[in-house]
């Protein structure tokens, strides 16, 4: 995936604010959504003022307008032709839940009303102990509770035969435990603001609104539903486990950014007409490197409620696909020796409006530009385990590191021109090739910093790209209020210990805060790299450099057992120490759960498919040279004896790791599940290309990748 450039949103109101003169009004655009416009048409005003200044500046709910908020609520979703409601959340499972409610209600024989209360707006009770919980609930402890979450809008979801109003909420246990993605992310963004109006207030500003924005950029694979269907693998792992690289897949790079098809359009404008109706401003559709992939963009917007939209969009695009004949595929790597799919989230901060990720005009802006680039460098160094760790997986195992995803070892990537900027304020000398006097914090102007004047370094996992920073390590399939709930958690700290440094420093502000810099460069520019992340030689660099290489996930999620860690989280308030061990569990099973069933499925096509159908090509040729034998015909009896030793070596090869297989199954043991699967899809991939290609059970990946 290649960045996308387009203006990162300043805040909540980012897309708000007075249409341009010859601007055209977007047909339907946030047409299901439960808006301002909606609120103010439905709601009394003092009730929609109160609403609003919580959405819009963060004051608390008063729930004293409840009422009035379901009333109007229920009145603009039965318009819009809804007949239930659900409060919408993301459980630990990856996904979303909801369980729908009718708004009909029984008044008498034959009688029903519509009725929605404010009690069935602020709050509800969903079963807990079927949802992964990570030791936080027993099962037999089922009660959990979904609490409305106001600050990302309701919503209609629409199907064939009605509508439902959703109303995003967060979920926790009858302890108070979260049991979701939500909560934690909020947690993490009120750490994060309240470290930075204390940063801004040192430098003399006066509080306002920290809004922090997240663009994801969504990766994806469609294949004709044929295919789908005649593949075990892809229905129920989501990729193949067996399928031999076809002559031709990316390698002339001719599907990148190339003419959409018409059948690929029209999908592509169904899914975009839903998501524009939902207010998610999907903005960027393309062909993506491999075959058969593209790539859905959406602009920048308050990070809940972005992580929200993700959510939705990938439940658009397996509907819209279904409608038109396909199968969305967002697995990280559903074919092998192709890209995988990626999910890069464009993380941006923003206070009373201003981009802190920009350099501006003044010296007093340069200088805040400079400590919030230091502030999250040095939180990528000390923190990279947990960013490896909120990423982790058995689908991005397999991506991580190659074809064009970045590797598991954390770095960061600022280009050459910040890179020069940040090697003056360590050393106090001035670089030759900028033209410049050496840098005084607070006193000397940055030069203007052009957004795109650094290269693109695509095998870098978090990388400065103008004026943000994007994480690529994210996995195409993941929920990403998980990786920015932790980066988050980790750029609060890193603000906090650099106000703690200052306010225990004491003399001149500039003078310190230039000392500071200086000490926080020069101990964690080990992170900073901007060569290629594939090279060979970058793995023992990053060991001389003491950086963390965690190429699994089983390595990657011991970050979260690390005491360090869960302190820093209990201290953030974002996990407590229970949540963090509820996590760390939930992701270890959940790799255990994948890798055993990709096991098991590998097992059965190899022994139920493939091996019925080489014995047959086998004794077929074998026969066949039994009988030339007969006739005494010796014309192409050596190419059939060859063929029928290859396919007979291949048989004993199916039979030796199938067991092979079933061994590493029945020990339970990840590592040795994947190896052994491994080595049998050698020996498949293999023989792929020896049987008559008629008889193959299989779709093959020159099918799938090609026909659309």
């Amino acid at each position: 995936m290649k960045a996308r450039r387009t203006d990162t949103g300043m805040g909540k109101n980012a897309k708000k604010g007075s249409a341009a003169r010859g601007d055209v009004p977007v047909p339907h655009y946030g047409e299901d959504v439960f808006s301002q416009e909606a609120m103010l048409r439905h709601l009394p005003a003092e009730s929609a003022r109160k609403l609003l200044a919580t959405i819009n500046d963060g004051l608390p709910l008063d729930p004293s307008i409840a009422e009035d908020v379901a009333r109007g609520m229920k009145e603009w979703a039965i318009s819009k032709g809804a007949t239930h409601f659900t409060h919408w959340f993301q459980p630990l499972t990856g996904g979303t839940a909801e369980k729908h409610e009718a708004f009909a209600e029984p008044c008498g024989t034959a009688q029903a009303v519509a009725r929605f209360s404010g009690r069935n707006l602020i709050g509800g009770e969903a079963d807990a102990s079927s949802f992964p919980s990570g030791g936080l609930r027993s099962t037999f402890e089922a009660r959990g509770y979904t609490a409305w979450d106001p600050t990302s809008p309701a919503f209609i979801k629409r199907h064939e035969n009605g509508a439902t109003l959703c109303i995003p909420t967060v979920f926790c246990s009858y302890t108070g435990a979260a049991l979701d993605t939500k909560t934690p992310l909020l947690r993490s963004v009120q750490a994060v603001s309240r470290a930075t109006v204390r940063l801004m207030e040192m430098f003399g500003r006066p509080k306002a609104h920290v809004a922090i924005t997240l663009g994801a950029e969504q990766e994806y694979f469609l294949v004709d539903r044929s295919f789908y269907e005649k593949r075990p693998d892809l229905l129920q792992t989501g990729r193949t486990v067996f399928g031999a690289a076809p002559a031709k897949h990316q390698q002339l790079d001719d599907h990148y950014y190339g003419a959409i098809r018409p059948r690929i359009l029209k999908f592509m404008t169904e899914a975009e007409e839903r998501l524009w109706r939902l207010g998610i401003p999907a903005k960027t559709r393309h062909n993506e490197v491999a075959p058969a992939q593209f790539e859905l963009a959406p602009m920048f917007e308050d990070i809940n409620l972005a992580a929200d939209h993700n959510m939705l969009i990938m439940e658009t695009l397996r509907i819209a696909a279904e409608a038109n004949g396909f199968v969305c595929l967002l697995h990280e790597k559903p074919f092998d020796g192709v890209n995988g799919s990626g999910k890069h989230c464009n993380w941006s901060i923003s206070y009373g409006g201003r981009n802190l990720l920009s350099p501006g005009e003044s010296p007093r802006d340069n200088a805040i530009f400079l400590t919030f680039l230091s502030a999250v460098v040095r939180a990528v160094d000390l923190h990279a385990d947990l960013l490896r760790a909120s990423v982790a997986g058995a689908g991005n195992d397999r991506r991580l590191g190659g074809n064009e995803a970045p590797p598991a070892i954390i770095s960061v990537f600022l280009g050459d021109e910040l890179t020069a900027v940040m090697k003056e304020i360590e050393t106090g000398r001035a670089e030759k090739k900028t033209g410049r006097t050496a840098m005084k914090i607070g006193v000397d102007t940055l030069p203007p910093i052009p957004r795109d004047t650094t290269d693109r370094n695509r095998t870098s996992p978090f990388a400065f790209t103008g004026n943000k920073f994007e994480f690529r390590a994210p996995g195409s399939s993941q929920n990403c209020a998980s990786s920015q709930t932790v980066l988050n958690t980790i750029v609060a700290e890193s603000i906090d210990a650099i106000c703690d440094k200052l306010e225990a420093a004491g003399g001149d502000f500039n003078e310190e805060l230039q000392k500071l810099l200086q000490r926080l460069i020069r101990k964690h520019k080990r992170i900073l790299f901007s060569g290629d992340g594939y090279g060979p030689d970058w793995q023992a660099e990053a060991q001389r450099r003491g950086l963390p290489n965690l190429p699994t996930a089983l390595d990657a999620i011991e970050a979260l057992a690390d005491p360090a860690n869960v302190a820093l989280f209990a201290r953030y308030g974002v996990y407590s120490e229970g949540e963090s061990a509820s996590r760390r569990e939930i992701a270890a099973e959940d790799y255990r759960s994948r890798t055993t069933i990709e096991g098991k499925v590998a097992l059965e096509i190899a022994r139920s498919m493939i091996r019925p159908v080489v014995a047959d090509e086998f004794s077929r040729l074998a026969a066949a040279i039994a009988t030339a034998a007969k006739d005494s015909i010796k014309v192409g009896v050596k190419g059939l004896r060859a063929l029928v030793l290859k396919l007979g070596a291949g048989l004993d090869d199916l039979h030796v790791k199938c067991e092979r297989l079933e061994k590493a199954l029945r020990k339970d043991d990840p590592r040795g599940t994947i190896a052994a699967a491994r080595d049998l899809r050698s020996t498949v991939d293999a023989l792929e290309g020896l049987v008559d290609d008629s008889r193959w059970p299989l779709p093959k990946y020159r099918e799938m990748l090609f026909i659309y």
